[in-house]
Order: structure tokens, then C-alpha cells, then sequence
């Protein structure tokens, strides 16, 4: 089966989306052929869920967000659209405690795939299609969902990479590509001075994810890059000289990764007696040392230190800028196509020689590999959240996630436009390599800075408001021996953190990971940053004394997971008919529930007084 290239969304036709949805759709399902039945059940990767909870998000998510935009009014499977519905990206609200999920059977998932498949093609043959598609159009909710399914198509096959190979089932279909076996001999090419501008205009014709929107300008001097991608060839070199026992080649955070891995070479390389071999897909092969080695952000600058030692110069991980002066220079193309690049599964289940795909003077500036930059992912001048996927982008806004660029043999969809943008940690494994190069030009990092106006206002009412708490300190008076608390709403936190001074235990939940994310990083750090006015302010506030009783967690009040219970005491600023017919059985006897909104009665709930309830 071959992926389908992105619509135009000024120019497309019901019949094109709906292809474009089946194509995506059925593929994602298809790599899944690759498991035996137990694999399913197993995290290749401890810091992801199993198998199971990504074969059930994709569809999850088009029910999820076509119900929250109000476009359905009906769930599939409520219990589906609850457990498979947030991801993992080491986030500490994230939830990966094993305790907390039955998780159905893979036939049961199935079953939900294919009612999901037909709603959402009942979906676009009745929703009226008005061009252009916008943020605004109905169908924008379909794209986002196409879009998300062409993500975790490439994010799946990394975790099968990472399955032992006792859980795989070798297939024809999934075949790596052959190798040359001699790796050429990478150099510098020089990059003339240039300005580029990132970002794009909000008419650009193809789908976008909110960070590829707005503006940054860019000055660049001149600067050398390497050639090629670097090789499993070049990279042996490093691994046999010792690098990866060799502490002054790691910063703080790649010595970090190596005790915790105990890593001696790339994750994707087997060595068995005094050979490496490759993990492809679904085999191993000898290792072929023309592609581009599989690194993380952190393998790759410790390379950058042992060959400038080598080679006494000072080299480093492309910018963003700096690729996009590549880009521009030497490819230049709206799409990646599989014509002259090595994308879209396009060849085979894997990357290819370095010397396959000449791009003028360079190599792979785009497919074949990702190429790690040195620079952490951040919105544009212009930024915003689309409101559907309000955590699509700035959970990753923390100056921990660094952009990859350029796109790989497993991708599709948004992932090949010249303009895309993707982050991840820089210990996370990914089909990504490197270049290096030679550069004076300034780096975009430092300390995480809000940007968000939404959020920046939240934490002015919350934080600079006396009056904010209130409420929650005159209810305080009915909590009698309460230990547990949950804040449901809890914003930015602050109400949180002032239960925390009454109960043992208090659990905020709020629908927006931006919201979530400030008051982690309050209860972590007692101060952010946030810029207002062209200026960078700074909010303190102490929580030492309570931060050990406060966990933070991304929930939806509509559908909660069934962990979210035993609370003595409530604290509610919504209306949600549904959180509150919940209530009596997420509670404990005589729990009470402080109502922050117009509630005139809850069903098994007393009435205290104005807002307040007793459970009976």
C-alpha cells in the first residue's frame, strides 16, 4: 500500500479526504501485522504504554475531538475514549503506573477501529465541505485526525524497532533496503550568508499544527555543514575509540542517559562477540554502514565533541535556521516526494545509503533520516493554540524538546512539508540522525519562557488576585477529617496549592496541559517566567511546604478514568452534568463538594449552603 500525499485544503473534494483518511487509516493498522499477539501487552519503550493503548489512540482521537468541538453529540465507547486517550510524552502528569489500566483485548479494539472507521466516513459524506478549510471548518477536525493517525504511523514503528525480536513476525512486506557496505567519506560544504524566515502564513494550503504558524527572521553568517548524514560507518569510529565511555564527550544529561540505558553504542546496533548488526524493522541485518546512524540528540553532540577534539575544531548540531538555508538552497520543494527522497515507506522498511539522494551539493537534506538540531522547539511571533489540541505544541515549549528536521523513510502526511516542525527529548529514539557543522551563528535556547496569553492571563488572576482563594478557604471549614482532595478545574494550579495546606493528599485536574504545565513547573522551581508587554516577568511563588501532597494530572471532567476517586473533599468550578452525576461515586461518605459555580443541587448531596454540598 502506498501513503497518500497531503490534500491541498484550498482545492480538495470530499472523495480526496475520505481517501486520504481510509489510506492513513488502513496503513496504521497494517504495520501492526508485524506483532505477535503478546506484543501488544509489552512496552518496547519504559517510558511509553504498550503497544495496545497506540493501536486504540488514533481512532480515540477522532471521536474525542469531533465530541469536545460539539460536531457529534454521541460517544462510541466512553471507557475507549477515556483509557487510550492521553499519550505519553515524560510528562509528570503523564500516567504509566500499570495498576491503572485493564486494557481490552486486541480484538476488541478492532471492533472499536471499524465503528470508529465508519462514523467518521458518515461523518464527512453528511458535513457539508466549504473551501478553504480552515481552523474554523468542521473538517479541519478530520485533517487533525489524519494528520495525528500519519504521526503515530512513524512514532509506532520506532516502538517496533524497539520490540524484541521474539515478539516480531517477519514479513516481506516490511524488508529493509540493501546497502553498499562502504561508506563514503563525509566533508564540509560551505553555506554563503543568507536570510531565511520561518514559520507560515495562516493561508498556506496544506494542514499545519499550531507551532508552524507566525514569524522568525533569521540573519545567518556563513557556516559549513557536513555532506552527508553522518554513518553507522563514521559513528563506528567514535563507538571503537571509546566514546561512549568517555565522560568529557557527554554533558550533565547524556551522563545521565548512559547510566540509566548503559548504553555502549547506538540503541539501534546489536553486537554479538566483536560484530554489529542492525535492527531493522522486523530483522536484524548486517550492519550497513552507508546509512545514517540512529541517534538520539544526546548521542549525537557527544559525536560532535570527540571528532572536534580530533579534529581540533568546535562542531555542533545544525540550527533551525541553518537547516532551513539548506532547504531552501538545495531542495527548495513544498513536498517531500518519494521522486527524490527517501520517504513514505516509499522503498522498503528502512533507510538507504547516504549516497543515494543527491540534493546539489549535499546528501539527504531531506528523507532518508531526521537531522537533530540544536534547537529547542518554541512558537513563532503570531503563535496560537488551535482549541481542539490545546497540548499539541506547548507541553514541548520547556527548552527540553529540540526540533528533528527533514523527515525520514517512515514519513508522511504533514511530516514531509518543507515548513513542518517536531520535537522531541533529546534522549528519545527516533528514525533520526545528524549532520555537523561549523557555525557562529547565535543559538536560540535558554530557560523556558511562557509565551501563551491564555495562560499568562490565568496565572495573573490566579496569582496576583487575593480574591482568587477565597471561596475555597470559607469552605474549608466543612472538611471535618478529610485527607483527600481533588481540585477539578485546577487551572494553574493555586487553589491546589492551597488545599494542600488542609489534606494529605490533593490531586488538581484540568483539561489544558498549558494550564497543568505552569503549575508543575511552580510546584518543581516556586518561580516561572512569562513575557508580557515585551518584557520577561517574573512569578515567585513558595510551594516547598506543600509540594510532596500535589500531583497534577491532564484529565477531561466529561469522561474521567476510573483511578480518579475517593475523594473527601471537591472542589468544582464547572457545570458538567456528567462530572456531577459522578460525584457521589468518585467521593466518599460524607464527602463535601464545594461548588464554585451556580449549582442548585447535586443528586446525593445535601445542601450546606450557597455552593456548598454534603455528601448523605
Amino acid at each position: 500500500m502506498q501513503l497518500l500525499y497531503p490534500p491541498r485544503l484550498d482545492a480538495t473534494s470530499k472523495e480526496e479526504i475520505r481517501d486520504y483518511f481510509l489510506n492513513g487509516y488502513e496503513f496504521f493498522e497494517s504495520i501492526f501485522d508485524v506483532l505477535s499477539p503478546e506484543a501488544f501487552y509489552i512496552q518496547s519503550e519504559p517510558t511509553r504504554h504498550p503497544m495496545i493503548f497506540y493501536y486504540g489512540h488514533t481512532a480515540v482521537f477522532f471521536i474525542n475531538k469531533l465530541y469536545t468541538t460539539g460536531y457529534i453529540d454521541k460517544r462510541i465507547n466512553p471507557e475507549f475514549e477515556s483509557i487510550f486517550a492521553i499519550g505519553v510524552d515524560e510528562m509528570v502528569w503523564d500516567d504509566l503506573e500499570k495498576q491503572h489500566y485493564n486494557w481490552p483485548s486486541v480484538d476488541a479494539v478492532k471492533v472499536y477501529r471499524a465503528k470508529v472507521k465508519e462514523r467518521v466516513l458518515r461523518f464527512i459524506d453528511e458535513t457539508p465541505l466549504q473551501l478553504p478549510i480552515t481552523w474554523e471548518n468542521p473538517f479541519w477536525i478530520i485533517m487533525m485526525g489524519c494528520e495525528h493517525e500519519r504521526i503515530h504511523i512513524e512514532t509506532s514503528s520506532v516502538l517496533h524497532r524497539q520490540m524484541p525480536l521474539r515478539y516480531i513476525r517477519q514479513n516481506e512486506r516490511f524488508k529493509p533496503q540493501t546497502s553498499n557496505n562502504a561508506h563514503p567519506k563525509n566533508e564540509l560544504v560551505t553555506i554563503p550568508a543568507t536570510q531565511v524566515q520561518l514559520g507560515k502564513d495562516r493561508n498556506d494550503p496544506y494542514y499545519g499544527w499550531d507551532n508552524e504558524y507566525g514569524k522568525q527572521i533569521h540573519d545567518l553568517q556563513s557556516f559549513q555543514v557536513s555532506k552527508y548524514l553522518v554513518t553507522n560507518g563514521e559513528f563506528l569510529e567514535f563507538v571503537l575509540d571509546g566514546g561512549y565511555e568517555r565522560e568529557e564527550f557527554w554533558d550533565k544529561e547524556g551522563r545521565a542517559f548512559l547510566k540509566r540505558r548503559g548504553a555502549k553504542h547506538p540503541h539501534f546496533w546489536v553486537q554479538k562477540e566483536d560484530r554489529f548488526f542492525y535492527r531493522a524493522y522486523d530483522r536484524l541485518i548486517k550492519l550497513p554502514l552507508d546509512f545514517p546512524v540512529d541517534v538520539n540528540a544526546l548521542e549525537a553532540e557527544a559525536f560532535c565533541r570527540w571528532k572536534g577534539q580530533k579534529d581540533g575544531k568546535e562542531y555542533k548540531l545544525l540550527s533551525e535556521a541553518e537547516y532551513m538555508a539548506l532547504y531552501e538552497c538545495y531542495y527548495s520543494k513544498e513536498i517531500v516526494t518519494h521522486e527524490n527522497a527517501n520517504v513514505n515507506f516509499a522503498y522498503g522498511f528502512s533507510s538507504c545509503s547516504v549516497t543515494r539522494f543527491k540534493h546539489g551539493k549535499l546528501y539527504d537534506v531531506a528523507g532518508n533520516a531526521w537531522c537533530w538540531s540544536r534547537t529547542p522547539i518554541d512558537g513563532f511571533t503570531g503563535f496560537e493554540v488551535h482549541k481542539a489540541y490545546d497540548d499539541f505544541s506547548t507541553p514541548t515549549f520547556d527548552s527540553k524538546h529540540n526540533l528533528i528536521l527533514g523527515a525520514s523513510w517512515a514519513s508522511s502526511g504533514n511530516e514531509l512539508l518543507a515548513r513542518s516542525r517536531y520535537a522531541f527529548r533529546k534522549h528519545f529514539f527516533q528514525h533520526a540522525s545528524f549532520r555537523y557543522c561549523i557555525s557562529d551563528n547565535e543559538d536560540l535556547s535558554g530557560e523556558a519562557i511562557e509565551k501563551d496569553p491564555e495562560v499568562i492571563a490565568k496565572l495573573e488572576a490566579e496569582y496576583h488576585n487575593k480574591n482568587y482563594i477565597k471561596p475555597v478557604q470559607q469552605a474549608l471549614k466543612y472538611r471535618a477529617n478529610a485527607t483527600k482532595a481533588l481540585d477539578m478545574g485546577c487551572g494553574c494550579g493555586r487553589s491546589t496549592f492551597e488545599l494542600a495546606k488542609y489534606f494529605e493528599r490533593v490531586e488538581g485536574l484540568d483539561f489544558s496541559a498549558r494550564f497543568i504545565k505552569t503549575a508543575v513547573e511552580l510546584q518543581k522551581r516556586n518561580y516561572l517566567k512569562y513575557a508580557k508587554e515585551n518584557e520577561t516577568k517574573l512569578l515567585e511563588f513558595d510551594t516547598s511546604a506543600v509540594r510532596e501532597k500535589v500531583q497534577f494530572w491532564q484529565a477531561d471532567e466529561n469522561n474521567l478514568k476510573p483511578v480518579f476517586t475517593g475523594y473527601d473533599f471537591v472542589l468544582y468550578r464547572g457545570t458538567s452534568k456528567h462530572f456531577l452525576s459522578r460525584l457521589k461515586e468518585i467521593t466518599n461518605k460524607e464527602a463535601v463538594v464545594v461548588c464554585l459555580s451556580k449549582i442548585e443541587q447535586i443528586e446525593g448531596f445535601a445542601k450546606r449552603e450557597e455552593g456548598v454540598f454534603v455528601r448523605v
